[in-house]
């Protein structure tokens, strides 16, 4: 058993790696940057150590630092989470050459199967399906040029060790082929250190479905399902949920297998997630595969009752898988939804601040996995998400269900949420029925945007109320403050005038949203 883990990660995924920890007796060790120091990954590990500079090139993605960390604090394994240095297999040769367990795949496995380009050489070898587009990064404008009239248009713009969205471009013309490379590749170079693209075929309106996979040290590999993610935001996840609503027995086994053929051919442990494209005939392809815990795990977690991160844990030991393919069971329905410090009805502008006062909701089938707390300040230099809020149901009705009302309770003061936007898209007609596809959610963002979604949804507060509720509870709180110091029925006729003035209303509405005193 590991005494101690250096989690190399920060925010939501760092505090479930350390409540994984503590699950099973291992000490946690933590490392931040300058802007992390107050986290609460940082006050819930055992121990916590600096990284130097807020900037991740400057912290985060220094190999050399968290090998030094992992050195100085006596770990005997790094778990990297997702995202930074999760599958970048130079950080897996460091800690193999310091004599520190890396919690993940082999540095093989993440080359072969990690990288784009060697994972779509590797699916055709072995016979499975990929998008069309290049097997291999392009080095030179003239050979971009040549692909992309080759592939044609529209096509996909992609890093060769990306993930998460980032270093990704959809080009839709010839004409906005330098600029969409020059952004792509800038972007891919500072989020993992390698400028690399290649390109894709867009398909037209595919279901992204992916195939969450476990092999132990021993020769044994299963898969635990699908995740539909087609609810994307540019690329980016935004709501995952498992079972997906297209599934059917007969294609869950044929994805499975496929994914199973990839994993095995790249002789590969640990979790990992194999993603496909699904047209509207069911026919999928080979997308990517992602060498490390994926942000939706969740979900999968919730419908199969497994732990991924501990069962990471014990795989890394040399423990053998303690279930075999027949004993995976999926059981009800789960959706995730990804909550950012952003605004929605802003163009999705971040929102950095000081958490004044939060409200979480709680009840039957829902948990949120998230890094913050009351007081905390989301910091400006990450990914503005805050965490992951997730409803189990009996079946994909109950959860939506369930989802809604834990909407209805989530509250964050101080700043911007896109809470809002996930009760809008619960309510619509395309996500109930699950026709949804991986560009509805821009389609549906630019027709709310023609036709402003607040003619047809009541507005509505941080916390879920109705305008007309908040109005109310304004009143009722006035008069109730007037009848606790025996205000005269003078003055509560004066007060209740006052009320009458929308000015005055919405001068007490923000004094109540006002920091509150401790």
């Amino acid at each position: 058993m590991f005494r101690k883990i250096l989690i190399a990660n920060r925010g939501e995924i760092a505090v479930r790696i350390v409540r994984a920890c503590r699950d099973i007796g291992v000490r946690a060790v933590a490392v931040y940057s300058d802007a992390d120091r107050a986290s609460l990954h940082v006050q819930l590990a055992d121990e916590a150590y600096p990284l130097g500079p807020s900037p991740s090139r400057e912290s985060y993605l220094v190999i050399e630092k968290i090998i030094g960390v992992a050195r100085y604090a006596g770990c005997d394994a790094i778990h990297p989470g997702y995202g930074f240095l999760a599958e970048n297999p130079a950080l897996a040769r460091a800690c193999a050459d310091a004599g520190v367990t890396f919690i993940g795949p082999s540095p093989k496995a993440m080359e072969q199967l990690g990288s784009k380009t060697a994972a779509r050489h590797l699916a055709r070898d072995v016979g499975v399906a990929t998008v069309p587009g290049t097997l291999d990064p392009i080095e030179r404008s003239e050979d971009l040029r040549k692909a992309a009239q080759s592939v044609g248009f529209p096509l996909v713009l992609k890093a060769v060790a990306g993930g998460g969205g980032k270093g990704m471009r959809l080009v839709e013309r010839e004409a906005e082929l330098d600029a969409s490379w020059r952004d792509a590749s800038s972007e891919a170079r500072n989020a993992f250190g390698d400028e690399r693209l290649y390109l894709e075929k867009y398909l037209l309106r595919p279901r992204h479905i992916e195939i969450q996979v476990l092999g132990d040290q021993h020769g044994h590999i299963i898969h635990l399902g699908e995740r539909e993610c087609s609810v994307q935001r540019r690329h980016q996840k935004v709501i995952e949920e498992s079972p997906s609503p297209i599934m059917t027995p007969e294609l869950r086994h044929a994805m499975g297998e496929a994914a199973l053929k990839l994993a095995r051919a790249g002789l590969y442990t640990n979790a990992g997630t194999v993603e496909f494209l699904v047209d509207s005939e069911r026919n999928f392809y080979f997308l990517e595969m992602n060498t490390r815990l994926q942000v939706e795990h969740p979900v999968t977690e919730m419908v199969t009752s497994l732990d991924l991160v501990k069962l990471q844990i014990r795989i890394a030991e040399g423990e053998p898988l303690p279930l075999a393919q027949k004993d995976v069971a999926l059981r009800g329905h789960a959706i995730e939804c990804r909550i950012y410090a952003e605004d929605p009805d802003n163009n999705f502008l971040p929102s950095p601040g000081k958490i004044l006062e939060r409200r979480v909701p709680s009840g039957p089938g829902i948990r949120l996995d998230d890094g913050v707390y009351t007081g905390w300040t989301v910091p400006n230099e990450y990914d503005p998400m805050l965490g992951k809020l997730i409803s189990l149901g009996n079946d994909r009705e109950e959860a939506i269900a369930r989802l809604r009302r834990a909407l209805d309770e989530y509250y964050a003061c101080g700043i911007k949420t896109n809470v809002s936007l996930f009760r809008r898209i619960l309510t619509t007609q395309d996500f109930q029925t699950g026709a949804i596809y991986t560009s509805w959610l821009d389609d549906f963002l630019r027709n709310e945007k023609q036709t402003g979604h607040e003619e047809s949804t009541p507005p509505r507060g941080e916390g879920g109320a109705s305008q007309a509720v908040e109005d109310a509870a304004i009143f009722a709180a006035a008069l109730w403050s007037l009848s606790q110091n025996g205000a005269s029925g003078k003055m509560a006729g004066n007060i209740s005038a006052a009320l009458d003035s929308r000015w005055k209303l919405e001068g007490r509405r923000e004094q109540l949203d006002r920091e509150p005193e401790r």
